[in-house]
């Protein structure tokens, strides 16, 4: 596999950022894509097992989805960190804080699946239906032994992405879904002798994926031919003051992204209130936007990994052009993507469950995300820029306000208050996007025009 090296001397032209921004971002966007398309996978598969089971999977996702998004912020560090390094010439130290990250992702993920084990008392205590807490407290159950495995995998594909070698977690991520699809036959509806579990069964073949994405990601480091040029295996004595870089740059950034997650997760937990109808159409809606966001990702991390690539080198004018660059590319993708979901929300809505009303109200949700994904892709990309950067506690608070004093405020008061319903939840989520867009891009403006030293 041939090296992305975004280490390189070539002239800071328009071209090259553009050009070296995408050959790093298509890898990140499919190996993100390859994650989330599991979860669209269970996400047909449940709903053509039933609204109730819909419904109940969908719930299970809020709290995972919280807790395993609020441990990859905190993970974030490890691609900073190793971006800077090898921008700095010093490769050597990027196995070693790989190394170091997994130990952290480790720790993150049992204490998380340890969590997800009182998941119907959680689900309870935020007010939903008894039976719809019990089949989402069984489906968390199962999820619970997959976090350290996906918390573990994300620092490895963290650490590959930083030394630009992203293609190994694209082509796992892509492979694994053909594992995916099999497993949710037997489990979710009891083929081949199995149990029909449902959401339980959804949930947990998602766990065993995970395990074999781990162990196939970290094969592959330990194999690959440069490895002790990266220092995968070179001691780690007198270099554990980098757990704390590590937690100084991820801890900040696990804030902002519990709060967007569990903005998102409020969200769902009124959808909940509203009903089981609207619970399963908001989960519909949430998956796409989902699913559209992970390009997002990609375009975000390799807008990330140039940024910090140009601090290690000192490269001030880079700085500002990477991050701009990704944020016109991002412009750009999610135009068309909401153009494409604006013009075939029927037929994705179609796809998704044969519950007539879940499809007609997932149809009027689907049309109010096109706008969403183009602002939801704007603030993902300038928070790239910004962390690139190792500036974590002002957008953290950024983040605060426009999730936690914009987002679900206007949620409550839109679809409860007001009655609204979900309509209602929609339009809060993109008056709160577009709020956290022009608070971060003001932000990376700011820190773009100062010297920035590596951490």
């Amino acid at each position: 596999m041939s090296r992305l090296s975004l280490a390189d001397s070539a002239p800071p032209t328009l071209g090259h950022h553009v050009s070296r921004t995408l050959a790093l971002a298509v890898p990140v966007m499919l190996s993100r894509a390859g994650l989330i398309i599991m979860v669209v996978i269970d996400t047909v598969m449940v709903g053509h097992a039933g609204g109730q089971e819909l419904a109940v999977y969908g719930i299970s996702l809020a709290p995972q989805t919280a807790l395993m998004v609020t441990g990859i912020g905190l993970l974030v560090g490890t691609v900073v960190l190793t971006a800077q390094a090898d921008g700095a010439g010093r490769p050597e130290l990027t196995g070693r804080i790989w190394r170091l990250a997994l130990i952290i992702a480790a720790g993150l993920g049992l204490l998380s699946g340890l969590v997800l084990l009182g998941g119907e008392a959680i689900l309870l205590a935020l007010g939903q239906e008894p039976n719809i807490a019990r089949g989402g407290g069984g489906a968390l159950t199962m999820f619970a032994p997959g976090m350290p495995a996906i918390l573990m995998y994300v620092a490895t594909t963290s650490f590959l992405e930083g030394i630009g070698r992203p293609n190994a977690g694209m082509m796992i991520a892509l492979i694994a879904n053909l594992a995916k699809v099999p497993l949710n036959w037997m489990l979710i509806f009891g083929e081949l002798g199995a149990p029909a579990m449902g959401a339980e069964g959804a949930a947990l073949s998602m766990t065993i994926t995970r395990w074999l994405m781990l162990a196939a990601i970290v094969i592959y480091v330990l194999l690959m031919p440069e490895r002790r040029r990266f220092g995968v295996r070179a001691p780690l004595a007198g270099h554990f003051h980098y757990v704390g870089k590590l937690l100084r740059i991820g801890a900040p950034l696990a804030v902002g992204a519990a709060l967007e997650t569990t903005a998102f997760s409020a969200m769902a937990i009124f959808a909940g209130w509203l009903g089981e109808t609207p619970l399963a159409a908001f989960q519909i809606t949430l998956n796409v936007v989902t699913l559209c966001f992970m390009l997002t990702l990609g375009i975000s991390t390799a807008t990330a990994v140039r940024v910090a690539n140009a601090v290690g080198r000192g490269d001030q004018h880079g700085i500002a052009m990477a991050g701009w660059v990704g944020t016109a590319l991002v412009a750009v993708v999610m135009l068309v993507l909401a153009v494409g979901l604006y013009l075939l929300q029927v037929p994705i809505a179609a796809a998704y469950t044969d519950d007539a009303a879940v499809r007609a109200l997932a149809v009027t949700a689907l049309g109010i995300a096109a706008p969403l994904l183009i602002v939801d892709g704007l603030q993902g990309v300038l928070m790239g820029a910004v962390r690139g950067a190792a500036d974590v506690l002002v957008p953290t608070a950024l983040h605060a306000f426009s999730f936690w004093g914009v987002t679900v405020p206007l949620g409550y008061l839109f679809g409860i208050g007001l009655g609204l319903g979900l309509m209602g939840l929609m339009y809060a989520l993109v008056i709160g996007l577009i709020v956290a867009s022009a608070l971060l891009g003001g932000r990376f403006h700011v820190i773009s025009r100062r010297h920035i030293r590596p951490v």
